[in-house]
């Protein structure tokens, strides 16, 4: 039965990046994409062919990436902080991500340094809830609220940056929401190598995250090094969400709302989770950008923003049934 929830939920996937490079200002079909995309009989004119190759294929690839990245991070990090409501996002994880993304913008002004110098932003504020939340042992309440402190701090950091030196800084706006709007192969270029180490480590620890869920005393007596493996996993949880984070800005509730609806398809097993949260992750984020684009046209909708109104009352729903 997981195994036809799944291959549903790759059919999803497959769908939503298919119906991202059909819909636009200028329509192209089916057959056409496919024509283009390997090869076909059906005719393509020069203009559409380069809508595709230069605009929407781009666009589409990095919101598949993107999905994947944010819903793996959000995965690792409730296994990690024992907390339902963990997202890169809320927690403050994407904010310290962008903090330290933008000052590096600012100061070396070179893409190849600004998603390290994420990393070390997402890394410090992990730890930095970690440590706050933490009182003979972690609950799921103090993550939320330390980390939403953290946030609420780091993003007036943001803020201020973004005031004093605006000009350093393109499309600022678009960013602090998050958005897709002119995402190009030097995007997908960026994102890629990061995506693919930060999956593949992701996948090699789902032993070790199906370990966790049994508890720290239990975990320990099973030989796991429980605290060297939290942190090889946070690392993990905050190059996934930097990364993410450089390309498209302050994406948010895709970590919160993904993990939990594969986990109510797949179940709990990590093994099986993670795969499906990434498919998941790449199909909500393709199709919702698509809507998002197309739903006000000719006006484009950032889509982070539709993922706020989608992610807020699941949040909240999320947060009465655990208090």
């Amino acid at each position: 039965m997981k195994t036809i929830k799944f291959f549903l939920i790759c059919a999803a996937a497959v769908g939503g990046f298919f119906f991202s490079l059909i819909n636009g200002s200028v329509e192209i079909s089916s057959a056409q994409v496919l024509t283009d995309l390997f090869g076909g009989e059906v005719a393509i004119d020069e203009t559409k062919h380069r809508i595709l190759e230069n605009i929407r294929l781009p666009r589409t690839i990095v919101a598949v990436l993107v999905g994947v990245n944010l819903s793996l991070s959000g995965a690792i990090l409730q296994a990690v902080m024992k907390n339902p409501l963990a997202d890169p996002h809320i927690i403050g994880i994407s904010s310290g991500a962008g903090l330290f993304g933008i000052f590096a913008m600012m100061v070396a002004g070179d893409a190849l340094l600004v998603t390290p110098a994420a990393f070390v932003g997402a890394m410090l504020a992990a730890s930095l809830i970690y440590v706050l939340a933490w009182k003979d042992g972690i609950r799921p309440i103090r993550v939320i609220l330390a980390g939403v402190a953290v946030s609420a701090f780091l993003g007036a950091g943001i803020s201020a940056l973004l005031i004093f030196a605006g000009d350093k800084v393109q499309g600022a706006l678009m960013w602090m929401v998050g958005g897709l709007s002119a995402r190009s192969w030097q995007h997908v270029e960026l994102l890629l190598p990061y995506s693919i180490a930060g999956t593949l480590a992701t996948f090699l620890a789902a032993r070790h995250l199906n370990v966790l869920q049994l508890g720290d005393e239990v975990a320990t007596g099973l030989g796991l090094r429980v605290n060297l493996v939290r942190t090889v996993l946070t690392a993990i949880a905050a190059l996934l969400a930097a990364s993410a984070v450089c390309v498209v800005g302050l994406l948010g509730f895709v970590g919160l709302i993904v993990p939990h609806t594969a986990r109510l398809i797949l179940g709990s097993d990590y093994r099986i989770l993670l795969p499906g949260a990434a498919t998941l992750g790449a199909a909500v984020v393709t199709i919702s950008d698509t809507v998002a684009r197309t739903l006000f046209a000719p006006a484009e909708l950032p889509v982070g923003i539709l993922m706020a109104m989608l992610g807020a009352p699941f949040f909240l729903y999320l947060l009465r049934r655990e208090l």
